[in-house]
């Protein structure tokens, strides 16, 4: 998992964010400390043995998005082309870049295959005693066991 975590966190750093803001800091650890706009994977959770032989495991990654509040509408701006579903800015567009020419593996060779799935939590987040306004993505990943 550990691999394809920072792959993620890779196709992450492809989003184009609006001239003058910061660029998207994207980690495949939850950080210690938060440096907006931040992108981490968070949790997830594994189904085994989805073919004989460990032939395949299915992944469900939750990824955290977290912006900076000092502007309330300039956060919700940026937070929204972050999580929209196409664009520049957008880290579905960009993760599922991630996902290779048809027959070939996802995330450099780290997944068989990945498809981002939902959107959750739009909402204000704590991180080490700071609040953030972020949202989820989860990601579903299949690859050999």
């Amino acid at each position: 998992m550990s691999a394809v975590r920072e792959a993620i966190a890779d196709a992450a750093r492809a989003v184009t964010l609006p001239e003058g803001l910061a660029q998207l800091t994207a980690t495949g650890y939850v950080p210690d400390a938060v440096t907006v706009p931040c992108f981490f994977p968070a949790d997830y959770t594994v189904d085994y043995d989805r073919a004989m032989n460990r032939g395949l495991d299915k992944v469900e990654l939750t990824c955290q998005i977290l912006v900076g509040i000092a502007d309330d509408r300039a956060a919700q701006r940026l937070l929204d082309n972050l999580l929209s579903g196409s664009g520049p800015a957008s880290l579905k567009q960009a993760i599922e870049a991630a996902r290779g020419a048809p027959g070939q593996p996802a995330l450099g060779g780290a997944a068989d295959d990945l498809h981002v799935t939902r959107l959750q939590g739009y909402r204000w987040y704590e991180h080490q005693g700071t609040t953030y306004l972020g949202g989820q993505l989860t990601i579903n990943i299949i690859g050999e066991g």
